[in-house]
């Protein structure tokens, strides 16, 4: 007799309108026991304005939230490599990278920087561009 557990209910808000971050959405794979709700946080601008009247906000970096913790930015990045699949190539370099807290701080500020840059030349504004926060 196979025991069945719960799956994990994860949400991750990102932006939909940055290249980088749709792709890597579209490849990411996690683990069966995750089930994982993607909200391009440009639809959900309630959530995203939540986020942000919490001092979160989803320009610095994707958010994932589980049922009792939520992660921003490099601790986003770093979780969702602890829980993804090694079945491709893309998931084996993203775990063998993030899933190292530190990588995951050292390098997260150089892909918000390409993300920020291709925003720019795609003639993309900021999800809140009204947001005074650093």
């Amino acid at each position: 007799m196979q025991i069945m557990m719960d799956r994990l209910q994860a949400t991750l808000l990102y932006d939909g309108e940055c290249p980088f971050c749709s792709a890597y959405v579209r490849m990411l794979r996690l683990r069966d026991n995750v089930a994982l709700e993607l909200v391009d946080a440009r639809t959900d601008m309630a959530r995203t304005q939540t986020l942000a009247d919490a001092g979160i906000y989803i320009d610095d970096g994707f958010v994932l939230e589980l049922p009792d913790q939520r992660y921003h930015g490099d601790e986003a990045l770093n979780a969702l490599a602890l829980m993804s699949t090694s079945s491709t190539l893309f998931n084996r370099v993203n775990a063998a990278v993030f899933s190292s807290p530190a990588l995951a701080k050292a390098l997260y500020p150089l892909l918000r920087s390409g993300r920020n840059l291709a925003l720019r030349l795609l003639g993309k504004r900021r999800i809140l561009p009204h947001a005074n926060h650093g």
